[in-house]
């Protein structure tokens, strides 16, 4: 079982298990994967190195609406908003999902105070999507979720989620934690 992070003299260190490794590598995989920016045949190279995107609309997927929020109330200026940062924002939440998901590759992880930031960062994208996925919008939305903690009483994939859910915010909260240890 995961012993969540911890600050050390050698950085801030969390341990896991096998399978908890799998698990938390394969939802930085699947985030980083939902958040690969659309290839467009007649996207111009220059633009795209630079991170500015000539055509880019607001995600209908939820999710992805919940990691990439408008950044204004005012259509056109999140639609330019969002022209300038998006591709940028996308590619900087998937090197941080690749970096952390390089980290479990060590045991026990122990991370710069950087990587755990970067961890965090992933950790709560992760939350993001599957709270989008639980169509967690209220307290009391995330209150029964919260109460579902036990692999061995899942009875369906929501359930699976919700449990899921809960682990990922332990670890995050176990990682913030060691972090403000660090100020």
């Amino acid at each position: 079982m995961a012993h969540g992070f911890k600050k050390t003299r050698k950085g801030i260190v969390g341990r896991f298990e096998a399978p908890e490794v799998q698990l938390l590598q394969k939802l930085f995989s699947d985030v980083a994967e939902t958040l690969e920016p659309e290839a467009r045949p007649d996207e111009d190279p220059l633009a795209a190195m630079v991170g500015i995107d000539q055509e880019v609309s607001e995600p209908t997927d939820p999710a992805l609406k919940r990691l990439l929020p408008a950044a204004s109330s005012d259509p056109e200026q999140a639609e330019e908003f969002r022209r300038l940062t998006d591709r940028s924002l996308r590619e900087a939440k998937i090197g941080a999902l690749k970096a952390s998901s390089l980290a479990l590759e060590s045991d026990p992880v122990t991370l710069t105070v950087a990587q755990a930031q970067d961890f965090a960062r992933s950790l709560n994208d992760i939350r993001l999507v599957l709270a989008s996925r639980l169509d967690i919008t209220t307290t009391e939305d995330a209150e029964r979720i919260g109460e579902q903690v036990d692999f061995g009483e899942v009875q369906d994939i929501n359930d699976y989620m919700a449990v899921v859910y809960n682990f990922v915010s332990w670890l995050q909260e176990s990682l913030m934690n060691a972090l403000l240890k660090t100020l």
